[in-house]
């Protein structure tokens, strides 16, 4: 009786531990939880805008391949000053730790324009006057990268990771190298807490096509990424953009969060609603680039009363405010109506702060080893996209089938020399081809997300470059496999150990080639449909030029000097060298037998120029060459996605 007593209290205490635990997990996830769990330690930070004055180029905000569409010249273009328009005038503010800053106005007010400049982002722009200084210092992209978090409007993040992972791989990467593992996971783990992110942490990211987490979840690990370094100024571009009111709201509760916790938080919205209105600290509305309002959040109403401009009743003060200085221009006369009152009210506001060292109007002033995880990165993402992955197998399985199949049956009558010889060119330039829209899809793919880490100086060219190359080599090793190994025995090829290996890391050479040929187009052209197009028209040019469709001693100039760089020419010369050379091939004709050498038939196509060996170091040297060209492009051209010109 006694020990069934003790065991009921143990299971009764285990039930009450199990409640209690999963309680817990709901506390620590819930946003009426207030705590602060990773603040900012270092010192305390400012950001100043002094008289700052920035010109756009809207010329340059249009990609070059759009205006040579348009039949227009883009350096031309961008020497037009009709092109040029003021984007912020005269602007000045100075904001502190502890304070969270909302920039609002209706569209083209200057928001994106200070954001750009605040970050070092101006594009095509040009600072006429003034300057940014954080903390005492002039803004420079170093200070910038050491003190400033850039959160952008759009998530670029790897939809098959687990929010966790995508944390991990950030921590390790960004972290100093002083950093021991346990430190790198508790600062990941008191990242989650901050962000709310623990009911979600071992759920994939996702994206519009891979389920994963909510919209408002994945927005906060946009934040998180950024927030593992433990910047003191967090900028963030429209980050309730594409969320319901209430995610927007759970959303903005968290960043007043963090800005409690000793960080300076700048935001840009459009028209936040009441209750998010109230949780900012400062506001800074503009119209046309030049400053209406600056100050205290709650004190926003309060100052336009008294210029003449009272909220109506149960309006929210965001809308009414942005409304009232928006420019009007359906109409010339409205146009110029408009421009008239919000000039005179951004003078008016000027007047008012002239004289203050922070420009707020009655403003409280509160103070309060990189390659080898890139590669684990690419490597996880890559093995998580499954349907994709079975995709690429079955394809590879299904045209060595096909192919092997066709030549099936051989084993007592030999094929033609011609026969063999097609076989062997469609093994090398076939699966090569479905390589190519697969590998610039992917690269175009993760252009944006690549562009803003590379940006925030997460990681440079090099180790994403190394990254990208070895990461992918597992699954290309699989694809070969897959694709080599049942189309060599089908189809009676020589059964030979040595020349199956031969055959095999040929095979492997070119389809290797050919993804690097596809890395190096999808970094070196701004657009999909570009970098497929290049490929195509390149792929095409050695398909024709291989060998095999006219004899290589019969091409002219142009395509003679063609076939010298094609990889599929030299696979072609390889695979018929590994089942010709050597071998005495057997001619019946009738009822007359002759005998051949395989390597005069070689010959008589051309393909015997060059021995075996010197092939594959030719293969190896264009891979080298392709790939060396994707570095160029990675480090010296800006990988901007389409949305991002």
């Amino acid at each position: 009786m006694t020990e069934k007593t003790t065991e009921e209290t143990r299971l009764w205490n285990g039930a009450i531990l199990q409640d209690a635990s999963g309680l817990q997990d709901i506390l620590f996830s819930s946003e009426s939880d207030n705590s602060l769990y990773f603040t900012y330690s270092g010192q305390s930070n400012t950001l100043e805008v002094r008289d700052l004055t920035y010109q756009v180029d809207i010329a340059s905000q249009v990609p070059w391949f759009e205006q040579l569409a348009q039949f227009k010249i883009p350096w031309r273009s961008h020497s037009n000053r009709d092109s040029c328009d003021l984007g912020i005038q005269n602007l000045s503010f100075k904001v502190r730790s502890g304070q969270m800053l909302a920039i609002i106005g209706s569209s083209g007010c200057g928001r994106a324009s200070l954001l750009d400049v605040i970050t070092g982002r101006d594009h095509g722009g040009k600072i006429k006057s003034g300057q940014i200084w954080i903390n005492g210092q002039p803004s420079t992209p170093q200070l910038m990268r050491k003190c400033v978090a850039h959160v952008r409007q759009h998530d670029q993040l790897l939809p098959n990771l687990t929010v966790r992972e995508t944390l991990a791989f950030i921590a390790q990467i960004r972290l100093p190298r002083s950093f021991s593992q346990a430190q790198r996971d508790k600062r990941v783990e008191d990242v989650i807490a901050e962000l709310r992110l623990r009911q979600c942490a071992n759920t994939r990211v996702g994206n519009t096509y891979v389920r994963g987490v909510s919209g408002g979840e994945r927005r906060r690990v946009s934040i998180g990424v950024q927030l593992l370094w433990n910047p003191g100024i967090l900028i963030l571009d429209e980050p309730t953009s594409g969320l319901d009111s209430f995610t927007a709201h759970n959303l903005v509760r968290t960043l007043s969060r963090l800005a409690k916790g000793n960080r300076l938080v700048l935001i840009s919205l459009h028209q936040p609603r009441s209750d998010i209105f109230k949780l900012f600290d400062l506001v800074l509305l503009m119209t046309s680039g030049t400053p209406i309002y600056l100050g205290a959040a709650q004190h926003m109403v309060q100052y336009f009363t008294e210029i003449g401009y009272p909220c109506p009743r149960y309006s929210n003060p965001a809308d009414f405010y942005v409304d009232l200085t928006s420019i009007d221009r359906r109409s010339k006369e409205q146009e110029m109506a408009t421009v008239e009152k919000a000039r005179s009210l951004a003078a008016l506001f000027l007047e008012k702060v002239q004289g203050f060292d922070d420009f707020l109007w009655k403003a409280e002033t509160k103070e309060l080893d990189r390659v080898t995880y890139a590669v684990s990165r690419q490597i996880s993402n890559d093995f998580r996209d499954l349907p994709t992955m079975l995709i690429h197998g079955a394809e590879a399985c299904l045209m060595s089938l096909i192919i092997g199949f066709l030549y099936y049956g051989h084993d007592t009558k030999p094929l033609s020399f011609m026969d063999t010889a097609a076989l062997l060119f469609m093994i090398g330039a076939l699966i090569p081809f479905n390589v190519i829209l697969d590998v610039v899809s992917k690269c175009h793919s993760e252009r944006s997300m690549l562009y803003y880490e590379l940006e925030d100086g997460l990681y440079t060219a090099g180790p994403y470059f190394f990254a990208k190359v070895l990461g992918e080599l597992p699954e290309h090793c699989a694809y070969v496999i897959i694709y080599g190994m049942p189309i060599y025995w089908l189809t009676n090829l020589r059964p030979v150990p040595e020349l199956f290996f031969l055959h095999f890391m040929l095979v492997w050479l070119v389809v290797f080639c050919c993804r690097t040929m596809a890395l190096a187009a999808s970094a070196l052209l701004p657009t999909f449909h570009m970098s497929s197009f290049f490929c195509n028209a390149l792929y095409n040019s050695f398909y024709l030029t291989a060998g095999f469709m006219i004899n290589l001693e019969n091409l002219w100039t142009v395509p003679a000097w063609i076939s010298k760089v094609s990889f599929l020419r030299w696979c072609f010369a390889g695979l018929m060298q590994i089942q010709f050379n050597g071998y005495l091939y057997t001619w019946q004709i009738g009822n007359l037998t002759f005998s051949v050498p395989g390597d005069k038939m070689t010959t008589t196509m051309d393909l015997n120029s060059h021995p075996l060996y010197a092939i594959y170091l030719i293969v190896i040297g264009i891979s080298c060459g392709f790939l060396f060209l994707y570095y160029l492009s990675l480090r010296f051209i800006k990988q901007k996605s389409i949305q991002d010109w």
